[in-house]
């Protein structure tokens, strides 16, 4: 396997020091998932990576970067001592870009990001050698670590900047020096870290200030705070959605329960073309992708067929069958979009569950957990999901946690399904409240912890299937 990086090379990138003639063909902060030949990286998170060289070297690391020789580690060991590891990591992401010629395309958004990313690592890997980010790898480590695992030969890079806090984002997009950048959506994620949602406008178009000299930005036409990111945007700035100035306008979206059918209009010319999976939200997703391709000047008509292809990650919007009681039955489709949730994904994923097609009897059920990090609103926000026209689509809406608590308060007795205090509650209470045939969507903030409750059907499908089957 050609090597990533070689001793000489790392330590000329981190300015550190290298003992041993080793070569890396990976790079890995983690020593669940390192293959032999990684670089491992011993980052201080949770816990000090220092304390796990000695198990990557015995994993069969090619080195570890380390600010010094760790307990238990032979002096002579393969190590790049460096004064700060994560500052180090930074430099060699730094070198890992500016030693490729790739096309390389920046994405954030409040929503949207990780799919997008995913959706353009469908329809490019076809038309070249194209690395991206993996999971959603997008923050202060993740970006660098992408840029530093890139290969040298890589002909288009799709990566992910994502933020928590102001100032986060420009440095990232700095780093990654993107060519393509684009803000996917504006929306009320991480508010009470800004205060408004224009602040929050603000962070997202600094994805901007990293744009290469004659680079194209990519910005959402529909929302409130388009003007901000336009300002932001430098003199090639394409429009998408469904605004009447949009450079990549969306005509109409027909959704069908297994299906989105997009109708656009993109320079000059009409596009017609298909996913295999309902949402109106991935139709813009898909829009942006194809603004995209064009910009790095990759064949946008064979994107637009790959894109049939793509589906989605696990947790966001990826639905399957699990049979749940008797041999026989009916089994219900739950729609896992648990990933993360606020209200602009939740009223997306409502409108998908809200064209499912229950079997027989079965019904079309909502359940819900908080969405977190909404600011000062967030009751108001919670309570405000009731007023949503496609509820009136959904037969049932049980929900879990101290803010959902407002939306369940808010939602007419016919709809209003359980309230559990948390999601380990619901997971013990749901299976009781479902029968063949239902369509569950279950969606929620990642620190809702809702997705325990997929896991807990799941685990209930799992067993029903091995009493069918019996013992082997």
């Amino acid at each position: 396997m050609t090597a990533l990086w070689t001793a000489v090379d790392a330590a000329l990138a981190t300015q550190g020091h290298a003992q041993g003639n080793w070569q890396a063909t990976g790079v890995s902060i983690d020593t669940r998932t390192l293959q032999p030949g990684d670089l491992f990286i011993a980052l201080k998170a949770a816990r000090d990576g220092h304390e796990f060289v000695a198990q990557a070297l015995a994993k069969g690391a090619a080195a570890a970067m380390v600010t010094h020789i760790p307990e238990g580690v032979p002096e002579d060991a393969p190590l790049l001592v460096v004064d700060d590891v994560l500052a180090a990591l930074t430099a060699l992401g730094a070198q890992g870009r500016a030693r490729t010629a790739a096309r390389v395309i920046g994405i954030t958004g409040s929503v949207g990001k990780t799919t997008t990313k995913e959706m353009l690592r469908a329809v490019l890997s076809p038309q070249g050698r194209t690395h991206a980010a993996e999971a959603s790898y997008n923050n202060h480590w993740g970006v660098p670590l992408t840029l530093a695992r890139m290969p040298v030969d890589t002909e288009f890079a799709i990566i992910e900047i994502g933020m928590n806090a102001p100032g986060e984002i420009a440095p990232l997009s700095r780093l990654a020096r993107p060519h393509v950048a684009m803000v996917t959506i504006v929306a009320a994620a991480h508010l009470e870290a800004f205060g408004a949602i224009e602040g929050i406008a603000r962070e997202k178009a600094s994805i901007f200030e990293g744009l290469e000299p004659g680079g194209v930005a990519l910005i959402n036409a529909d929302v409130g705070t388009t003007d901000i990111l336009a300002a932001a945007a430098g003199p090639v700035l394409r429009r998408v959605g469904m605004a009447e100035d949009a450079d990549i306008r969306l005509l109409e979206v027909t959704l069908s329960e297994q299906a989105t059918v997009i109708q656009a209009h993109m320079d000059g010319a009409a596009r017609l073309f298909k996913l295999a999976v309902p949402g109106r939200h991935f139709a813009m997703n898909a829009l942006f992708t194809l603004g995209a391709v064009a910009a790095v000047g990759a064949d946008v008509t064979s994107a637009a067929l790959a894109l049939a292809t793509w589906r989605p990650y696990a947790g966001r919007g990826t639905r399957e069958e699990l049979e749940l009681s008797a041999p026989g039955d009916l089994p219900i489709a739950l729609i896992d979009d648990a990933f993360n949730a606020n209200p602009t994904s939740l009223a997306a994923a409502l409108e998908v569950l809200s064209v499912s097609q229950p079997q027989a009897r079965g019904r079309r059920i909502a359940v819900l957990g908080d969405m977190l990090e909404l600011g000062d609103d967030e009751q108001a926000m919670h309570a405000g999901i009731a007023d949503l026209a496609v509820l009136a689509d959904i037969d049932v809406i049980h929900t879990a946690g101290p803010l959902m608590a407002h939306l369940h308060g808010a939602l007419g007795v016919g709809k209003r399904g359980l309230h559990c205090v948390d999601a380990a509650e619901m997971a013990r209470s749901l299976p009781r409240e479902l029968q063949a045939g239902d369509v569950v969507l279950i969606k929620g903030s990642k620190g809702s912890k809702i997705s325990t409750v997929v896991d807990a059907l799941r685990n209930l499908g799992q067993g029903a299937a091995d009493r069918v089957r019996g013992p082997r």
